[in-house]
């Protein structure tokens, strides 16, 4: 007779299996990261780039294309050819066009305005193999508090390429503990209102993960600041693939000093060219 503890756990375990699986199909979309070709840093001079037609500058009103005879993008799809205003674009933001082959995006990143061309073809999404994680386990769903700041605090971190930083407002800090040991952990706004982001890293990172930094979606606190950091579904960040991405790095209070063995490990790629 199968209990309701052995049913819980087999719920428990399906549930991160169909996370993960709808997870990497979204880091494999033909047009994702790992479709990334080539990271540009734009300026005010016009310059070619290899996967993007025409010629690319930056100025005080933006982003700007000029391309020539037989060249064109699609923009809202709508096809653009001759000049073609891309404006100003918010830090953080980015706009999608469509090139033949792919698309690029056009996007700002630690206040400059960047250019990266995606390829379906490319060779790390046509060889990608998924991203090994530790098995789940039940252990690493921790209770925590979320305790907010009388404002939120302007949050300098360093990216995942050195010619940039990113700034975040903190809206608070997440209290938890493992095995007794009290941990914090500052948290940004997340991906839906109200929701929290944890950028970590730990005594894993650089043996079994990735060394600089991994991503942990938390929901939004209950009216008590009750939280639950489930760090099965701790996710490596686009900088553990590409040299290509600008991720940012966890602020220095978010390096936990025990070893959070659950989440997504070393991708293969890296592993690869470790070994």
């Amino acid at each position: 007779m199968t209990s309701s503890t052995e049913i819980a756990v087999d719920t428990f375990h399906a549930d991160w299996q169909d996370w993960h699986r709808r997870h990497e199909e979204h880091r494999a979309d033909p047009h994702g990261f790992l479709a990334v070709t080539g990271l540009h840093w734009l300026d005010d001079r016009p310059r070619r780039y290899p996967d993007a037609p025409g010629r690319w500058r930056t100025g005080p009103d933006g982003v700007v294309v000029d391309l020539a005879d037989g060249e064109r993008i699609v923009v809202d799809g709508r096809e653009v050819t001759g000049r073609h205003h891309v404006g100003p674009i918010a830090e953080r933001d980015g706009v999608v066009v469509g090139v033949d082959g792919g698309v690029v995006e056009v996007a700002r990143r630690g206040g400059r305005d960047i250019l990266r061309p995606r390829r379906p073809d490319h060779p790390l999404r046509a060889r990608y193999r998924g991203t090994p994680a530790y098995p789940p386990d039940p252990r690493w769903v921790r209770p925590g508090r979320f305790v907010a700041f009388d404002a939120p605090r302007p949050t300098t971190v360093d990216a995942a390429v050195d010619t940039i930083r990113h700034v975040y407002d903190a809206p608070g800090r997440i209290e938890f503990e493992v095995d007794g040991v009290p941990l914090t952990l500052t948290a940004f706004p997340g991906a839906e209102p109200g929701s929290l982001s944890v950028l970590f890293a730990d005594a894993t990172s650089g043996v079994t993960t990735h060394p600089a930094v991994r991503s942990l979606a938390v929901a939004a606190p209950d009216d008590q600041g009750r939280v639950t950091l489930d760090f099965n579904r701790a996710t490596n960040l686009p900088c553990a693939y590409t040299d290509f991405a600008t991720c940012p790095l966890p602020p220095a209070a978010n390096r936990l000093p025990i070893p959070v063995e659950a989440g997504e490990t070393l991708p293969y790629e890296r592993s690869d060219a470790q070994s």
